[in-house]
Formats: structure tokens, C-alpha cells, sequence
């Protein structure tokens, strides 16, 4: 008795699901799993999870902040780059911000909100401001100068609207109207420039249009190379990166060693056992683990608070 093809065809798909059921749904996930538990693979699976005084700290291989309840660093603790993940560090909200190096003029807060102690949730600091903002606060933290170039004293961009009539290469050569767009009315006293081009330069408005100028960073008299690195002042592609720059570990070395009583130079050898190397000696750059030193901290020269 020949079978029909319709039920030859449910009979092989059937066959077809117990297979593949068998092979991903259990060979495969058992062999990762036993894969996992190899010598020097089971600490990495298990989330690399450090734990001290009896208790689960952290893990290496995602970063976490050392602030205190309102966001302020505590100054015993090298600090993590800054975190675009959530709130800063949320691992279940891993992510970039998305702003690229074009994104330069703030959308600027509602006054009225501002003075009545409230948040503007249509207001952004663009991708510049963020930097300048973040810079100089680190400055102010490791006593260095935070200026960055396209900065202004007061931590945002210093960017232009210039109005007027457009040369053939995109130019402004003839000013009729300046405005600078991250300084507002009413927050800052003057303007980072007092002129361009012989055209006084205003303070901006908010809910003004200035998009029809053409946009124009100022580089200013910061040094090509800041005192405060790179790292210090962008935050990662995964908002979750465990490690900071030997640069910025250095910069920090001071006030740590002076928050702790103890001499820098004890500090800086506990940054370098915390250094590792490039990825099989050509990926990457060095890189100190934050968690890792802070631990090494604690255990050689415990913090027992201003004197």
C-alpha cells in the first residue's frame, strides 16, 4: 500500500524538528556549555565576577561608576570614562549615544523652567558641549587645565551662527549677524567672542531659529593636546567599557595619592600591575582595569577618610 505524499511529507518534516530539536536544542547548548567550563574560559562565562570581604563588588569586564548617591566621584577611587548606558553603566540598557563629531549646537532649555528649578525635557547638549562640559570638570577634579579645543571657559562649544549673504565656497565673508548658539540669554553674562569678523556676537535665545546660519566652531587658544585624555571625555560604543587609558589612570595618580596620605609613586606601581598590554601584543591599546585597581586600593592603602 503506497503512503501518500502528504503524509511522507509530515512524517520527513516531523523527522526534520526531532533532529534539529536534538542538535540545537540540547548537543549544542551542552557542548558551549561544558566549552565554558574549560581551565581559564569558566571565570569569563560566569560573568568574570569579582568578589571581596564575602561579597560580589563588580565584574572585569563591565565598568561601573565610583560616585557617591548624587553622582559626585568620590575622590579615594580612580574614576570609569564616562557611560552612555542608561543612566551611566546600566548593563541592561548597554548602548552608544548615537551623536557623531557633526553634532556641535545645544538645543538650548525653557528659561522659565530653568528658573523655577525644573528639567526641560526638549533641551540637549549636543555631542561638543557634552566634551567641553565633561573636560572641564575633570580639570577641576585633577587640578589641570580642562580646555579642549572648540570649547569655551564655561564648558560648552564654541560655535557660531554667521547670517549672511553666502560666497560661492559656503562662506560667509561679509557677516551681517553672529550669534553664539550654546550660550544663552540670561545663563552667561558675555559671549566666548565679543566680535567676528568686525560683527558683534550675541548670546543665543531659546526657541529661536538659527538654522538658516551657517555654523561655524571656533577652535580657540586651547593646546592642540589637553591635559585631560580623550577616554576621560567620550564614553565607549557598548556604555559598559571596564578599562580607562594609562594616560588618564596617570592623570588621576595626585589626587588619589593625596586623598589616601600616601606617596604617588606607590600609587603609580599599583596602576602599572593594573596595566595590561595590547590583545596578543598588536590589538588594541594598553588598558587599565578600573575595578581591578581600585580593589588593589583598598587592600594596600585602605581609605580612612580626610584628615
Amino acid at each position: 500500500m503506497r503512503v501518500p505524499t502528504w503524509i511522507r511529507q509530515h512524517v520527513a518534516a516531523l523527522r526534520a524538528l526531532l533532529v534539529l530539536t536534538a542538535v540545537t536544542g540540547v548537543l549544542y547548548p551542552l557542548a558551549v556549555f561544558g566549552v565554558a567550563r574549560l581551565p581559564g574560559l569558566r571565570d569569563q562565562a560566569d560573568g568574570s565576577l569579582v568578589s571581596a570581604h564575602g561579597r560580589t563588588v563588580g565584574s572585569t569586564s563591565i565598568g561601573q561608576s565610583f560616585t557617591d548617591a548624587d553622582g559626585n566621584p568620590l575622590r579615594q577611587y580612580f574614576q570609569s570614562r564616562p557611560s552612555a548606558a542608561g543612566d551611566g553603566y546600566d548593563p541592561t540598557a548597554t548602548s552608544a549615544s548615537n551623536l557623531g563629531p557633526e553634532d556641535v549646537v545645544d538645543t538650548l532649555p525653557d528659561p522659565a523652567l530653568t528658573a523655577a528649578g525644573e528639567d526641560d525635557d526638549n533641551a540637549r547638549r549636543s555631542l561638543l558641549t557634552q566634551v567641553c562640559a565633561r573636560s572641564r570638570a575633570v580639570g577641576e577634579l585633577e587640578g589641570v587645565d580642562g580646555a579642549r579645543p572648540f570649547c569655551t571657559t564655561g564648558g560648552v562649544g564654541a560655535v557660531l551662527a554667521v547670517f549672511g549673504t553666502r560666497a560661492p565656497d559656503g562662506t560667509v565673508p561679509h557677516p551681517t549677524r553672529v550669534v553664539s548658539v550654546n550660550e544663552q540669554r540670561g545663563a552667561v553674562a558675555a559671549p566666548f567672542l565679543r566680535e567676528y569678523r568686525g560683527v558683534r556676537v550675541e548670546l543665543a535665545v531659546h526657541g529661536a531659529d538659527y538654522a538658516r546660519g551657517l555654523v561655524v566652531p571656533v577652535r580657540g587658544a586651547a593646546p592642540a593636546d589637553p591635559a585631560v585624555p580623550a577616554d576621560a571625555v567620550t564614553a565607549s560604543g557598548s556604555g559598559l567599557d571596564p578599562d580607562i587609558s594609562p594616560a588618564y589612570a596617570a592623570l588621576q595618580v595626585p589626587r588619589v595619592a593625596r586623598e589616601r596620605g600616601v606617596p604617588a609613586a606607590r600609587v603609580r606601581a599599583l596602576v602599572a600591575d593594573a596595566t595590561s598590554g595590547r590583545s596578543l601584543g598588536f590589538m588594541g591599546e594598553p588598558r587599565v582595569n578600573v575595578l581591578k585597581l581600585n580593589l588593589a586600593l583598598d587592600a594596600r592603602y585602605p581609605y580612612r577618610g580626610r584628615p
